[in-house]
């Protein structure tokens, strides 16, 4: 025998007010409703014509430069502070671009420092590790390899920056917040900006663009119309850490100019005078001085400031420290720091002569110095 069903007179109440609820809800909305359903066809759509000419040639930028473009994701070792144990746990990620046939890959130096691994991720989906073959801080650079095979990847066409306008046409594309592949566009903003880190590194010629650039797109190429790398985008300016129209890239010179060095060297070699000098101790001096430019605290024996004729500074033995020669300007571009005129030098190459505004005591006169190889 089956059990009885006996009807929930308490759930039918509920469901008739409800539906009578929303019956005078549609009703007093002035809304009436269909009692049979209806086949509705789309609607058709209209002719949209053919792309602009402008709109052709980026998507055919995109196209053509998509596959030179990288996906780097990095890893840092952690240890258990219960077993003792090291493993390693995602880090971050960033951009980067193939340099060469034979798998060097740029990046900034902010996307691989202090991590312990790297893998490189092609447009195709394929996944390298990578090793780090050399980095250069002070340009904010990094050299990564993967072995894919010679003639497997195509590097990015290179181009110059030093000819570049305010109002030429850029375009980005990276990894922004992990979104692959992203291509943004807009103009050089600005030429020949600069940038000093927390460290008292300051990165010089930098490019201001308004193209969009955020986490995740540092490290990733800047490309003119043609397609060609003129600069690596580097840094925001935005108090809320994301993108507020202003963008700085490294500029392709000074990316031409240093990864070779990195690549055959391991290091990038800076041109310098041959003198040392300390930010902090600087600061103070001429701040009391009252005047603009950079302390020489000692002069190398043996080196070229000291071919030149320069003078360091002299401290008693009270502790008093008498100024030496100032550094004003270098070839008439005026030095504040020593960020700045190690940034300055930078623009030039070993061996080269360099002319020096100098302060001795009350005068003010040129020195030309033959620049040594940096530290």
């Amino acid at each position: 025998m089956k059990p009885n069903h006996k009807p929930d007179f308490r759930r039918q109440r509920w469901t008739a007010a409800a539906a009578l609820l929303l019956g005078f809800g549609i009703a007093a909305c002035g809304l009436q409703t269909t009692s049979a359903a209806q086949d509705v066809a789309p609607r058709p759509v209209s002719a949209r014509g053919e792309l602009s000419q402008e709109e052709k040639s980026t998507v055919e930028l995109f196209e053509k430069s998509k596959n030179s473009v990288v996906y780097i994701s990095t890893l840092q070792q952690v240890m258990d502070p219960w077993t003792r144990n090291v493993f390693s746990i995602p880090r971050g990620t960033g951009s980067g671009f193939i340099w060469d046939e034979a798998g060097h890959v740029v990046t900034n130096y902010h996307v691989v420092e202090g991590a312990s691994g790297a893998t490189v991720k092609l447009a195709d989906g394929r996944d390298y590790k990578a090793a780090l073959v050399g980095a250069s801080k002070a340009h904010d650079l990094a050299v990564l390899r993967i072995d894919v095979g010679v003639g497997a990847l195509i590097p990015v066409p290179i181009g110059v920056s030093h000819d570049l306008k305010v109002g030429q046409k850029v375009f980005a594309i990276g990894n922004p917040f992990g979104l692959d592949w992203s291509l943004t566009t807009g103009i050089v903003s600005a030429l020949d900006r600069s940038l000093t880190e927390e460290t008292g590194v300051t990165i010089e010629h930098l490019i201001q663009t308004d193209a969009a650039i955020n986490p995740g797109n540092s490290g990733g190429p800047l490309l003119d119309s043609a397609g060609r790398l003129v600069g690596i985008n580097t840094a925001i300016y935005s108090p809320s850490g994301a993108f507020s129209g202003v963008g700085f890239a490294v500029p392709v010179d000074t990316v031409n100019r240093v990864v070779p060095q990195l690549i055959g060297r391991g290091q990038y070699i800076r041109p310098a005078l041959g003198i040392a000098v300390d930010e902090g101790l600087n600061q103070r001096a001429v701040q009391r001085l009252g005047i603009t430019g950079v302390l020489v605290l000692k002069v190398n024996p043996g080196s070229a400031a000291e071919a030149a004729g320069l003078r360091g500074a002299t401290l008693l033995s009270d502790g008093r420290l008498i100024p030496g020669d100032i550094i004003l300007a270098v070839e008439g571009r005026p030095v504040d720091s020593v960020g700045k005129l190690s940034a300055l030098l930078d623009d030039y190459q070993i061996g080269q002569k360099v002319r020096l505004s100098v302060r001795r005591g009350e005068t003010e006169m040129d020195v030309a110095v033959q620049l040594q190889a940096g530290s």
